[in-house]
């Protein structure tokens, strides 16, 4: 780097540290350093909305603050004829800013149902794929507390267990990467704001209004709610409650992960000890859900009801076979084996 372009470099880190005067900014950027707190180089996952480049501006402090190497990448998902542009643009105005970033195109054919989920999945693929070139293991996203509240209740709406309905944590692990919501419990309106005064603008999605998603019908319930007096401190703590609930269920499934099974070299096969069953019916679902997961080395796990109705045929059923995510699933006499198809 020229001399020059260092000291233009000092000059925005000092601008956008001297950001940090404003109380509310300060008070905001507490909560994200607090609910980050790592101490390894990150990427960041930009959309140019409000959410994603108030992002943009805390980690940027973050990783200046603590002499840490981020990137930035712009996903252009090429489902709207601007998007492109729109890329380019939340491109160049980060720049102005030092905040150098790359785009993300996703080419090839785009779905014509479940348009923001197919979305959402690729755009996770791309940011991963590139985490893992790069050797970075912690993608941070956008995720905020309205998003929270509004997954909270797409998943009521799909009739989720309780995993499902607290499945926004503050850190998940896909694919080896570590996917990082620093975000989670702030506002939208709050970042709304940070936005609006470090960049002065940001990007509004006209999808964002389009009634034909789910997401949106929901945002706008809220919206109702929120007119008729909801709490949302007495909901977020709700919702608080069941991830503790959850984690209570996470720890016991481990355990038996750990004590019933045993697992053969290459983890492509392992036998089900007969206690791995004695269990409650929501540990013995999530444990044999993993194992289907990690023996079929598949990304996501397989379909809930799948797995529930194998789970009733082992319980019931002295020897039997059958296949699942990938996997061959027998069972002979009380001896339940599961290896790679």
């Amino acid at each position: 780097m020229s001399q020059i372009n260092l000291n233009a470099s000092k000059k925005t880190h000092k601008f956008l540290i001297d950001k940090l005067r404003n109380k509310k900014i300060l008070q905001i950027y507490k909560r994200f350093e607090k609910n980050l707190d790592i101490n390894q180089n990150f990427i960041v996952a930009v959309s140019g909305g409000a959410d994603s480049l108030a992002l943009s501006f805390l980690a940027k402090v973050y990783a200046i603050k603590n002499f840490l190497d981020v990137k930035y990448f712009i996903v252009d998902h090429k489902l709207r004829k601007n998007s492109s542009t729109e890329a380019r643009y939340v491109q160049k105005h980060l720049k102005k800013f030092s905040i150098n970033s790359n785009i993300l195109p996703w080419n090839g054919r785009k779905p014509k149902k479940n348009i923001q989920s197919v979305a959402r999945d690729k755009r996770y693929e791309l940011l991963i794929d590139k985490a893992r070139k790069l050797k970075i293991k912690n993608i941070l996203i956008g995720h905020h507390l309205d998003d929270l509240f509004e997954n909270f209740f797409i998943r009521i709406l799909r009739g989720s267990g309780l995993k499902g309905l607290v499945s926004l944590d503050k850190k998940t692990q896909k694919n080896g990467v570590n996917l990082m919501r620093p975000l989670i419990d702030i506002d939208k309106k709050d970042l709304v704001y940070v936005s609006n005064y470090i960049f002065g603008s940001y990007v509004d999605d006209p999808s964002n209004k389009d009634e034909k998603f789910k997401r949106i019908k929901i945002r706008n319930f809220l919206n109702q709610l929120n007119l008729e007096g909801l709490d949302r401190n007495k909901f977020f703590l709700t919702i608080k409650n069941l991830k503790i609930a959850n984690e209570n269920i996470k720890f016991y499934t481990l355990k038996n992960l750990k004590e019933n099974i045993t697992t053969f070299k290459k983890k492509d096969a392992v036998v089900l000890k007969e206690d791995f069953f004695l269990q409650s019916n929501e540990v013995v679902f999530r444990s044999f859900a993993e194992v289907i997961k990690i023996v079929g080395k598949k990304y996501n796990f397989v379909r809930g009801k799948k797995v529930i109705n194998i789970i009733d045929l082992l319980k019931s059923n002295s020897s039997f076979k059958v296949t699942l995510g990938g996997c061959l699933i027998k069972k002979v006499n009380e001896t339940v084996i599961i290896s790679k198809e």
